[in-house]
């Protein structure tokens, strides 16, 4: 506990109720103590390899007859849910492959306690599916009841399992490659780099882009704060010949809000500024450049993924990536020139 302490930044005492369930501290402080405890090894399970095992193959595994309820579990937040533009497409691609498997589903939002499988009996789940950025907590009560389980873009560093994520990487280099080929050489990155691990993955695609082609891009640190609005004020405080080329934005819904910034400043977008996104959700918006993520795919991918790991429960965990597709709006391109 004293290390878990020292790690933390908070006392023993703190560390005792966190990890106990007893009230004392706050919810965001137990959930940090709880993740530094995972980090530092306190709830890991030594995975048994055995190499019979990782003979099985994914066609042998599909080819048996699946049965038994797959647990989809979503966060508890407004942005991620099954209405949304990126996240509901994921979840339609996960209940078709269940639905072809004979697989029953059952949806779940993160409950607002750790204590899941009090109102669930955990025998009664083959296997769990997370949509999105799911607290440290209740991870760890799905890893530590080893029910397989596999993360669809997202992963915590106090668990190892199971993840399906876009190359986000790879994509967001692309992209930066592309905007460079057609000419523009100050840039600026724009994003929620604390909100997702998908937008640090984009953020250090585009920061290999501008290696790559040799491009220096003071980065303003005013566009990778957490919040919409700050982002938004940062714009409107820049120096009219501050203003980048283009600013590259985390996805699309992030371009929406620098577009109507940069309005907000009789800034023409593109003309002026051009602004790219990612995932490919908005055409109507003036974005010049976006990716669009096989959303579908990414869901049917993770069951996929979390029926070979039901097959295969004592291999290494792997993490899966789907290509992404470079999108050129080149009717925007056209308005700049």
């Amino acid at each position: 506990m004293q290390q878990i302490a020292d790690a933390a930044g908070v006392s023993k005492f703190a560390v005792s109720r966190a990890l106990t369930g007893k009230p004392g501290v706050s919810e965001h402080t137990r959930e940090m103590i709880v993740r530094t405890a995972g980090q530092l090894g306190y709830f890991k399970i030594e995975p048994k390899y055995n190499a019979v095992d990782s003979h099985t193959s994914f066609g042998d595994t599909m080819g048996k007859k699946n049965e038994g309820t797959i647990l989809i579990l979503f966060p508890n937040i407004r942005s991620q849910n099954r209405s949304s533009l990126y996240w509901g497409p994921v979840f339609d691609g996960i209940s078709a492959r269940l639905n072809e498997q004979g697989m029953d589903i059952l949806t779940l939002t993160e409950p607002s306690s750790d204590h899941m499988f009090s109102v669930l009996n955990p025998d009664a789940i083959r296997g769990v599916i997370t949509v999105g950025t799911i607290s440290t907590p209740v991870l760890l009560e799905i890893y530590r009841l080893r029910i397989p389980l596999v993360m669809v873009d997202h992963e915590d560093s106090a668990i190892h399992t199971d993840t399906v994520f876009t190359d986000n990487v790879k994509g967001m280099k692309e992209l930066v490659l592309m905007l460079a080929a057609k000419g523009y050489k100050r840039f600026q990155f724009a994003g929620q780099l604390p909100d997702a691990v998908s937008f640090r993955e984009r953020w250090l695609g585009y920061r290999m882009g501008l290696e790559v082609m040799q491009l220096q891009a003071e980065q303003h640190a005013g566009l990778l704060v957490q919040g919409y609005k700050e982002m938004q004020q940062t714009i409107r405080e820049f120096k009219l010949e501050d203003i980048p080329e283009v600013i590259v934005c985390a996805n699309d819904h992030t371009a929406f809000i620098i577009i109507e910034a940069l309005r907000s400043r009789d800034v023409q977008v593109p003309e002026q500024c051009a602004v790219t996104g990612f995932d490919n959700t908005r055409a109507d918006d003036p974005i010049i450049a976006t990716a669009h993520i096989h959303k579908e795919h990414l869901g049917a991918r993770a069951v996929d993924q979390l029926l070979w790991r039901i097959s295969n429960p004592n291999v290494p965990y792997e993490r899966k990536l789907i290509h992404a597709d470079i999108i050129m709006r080149e009717e925007y391109h056209s308005l700049r020139e």
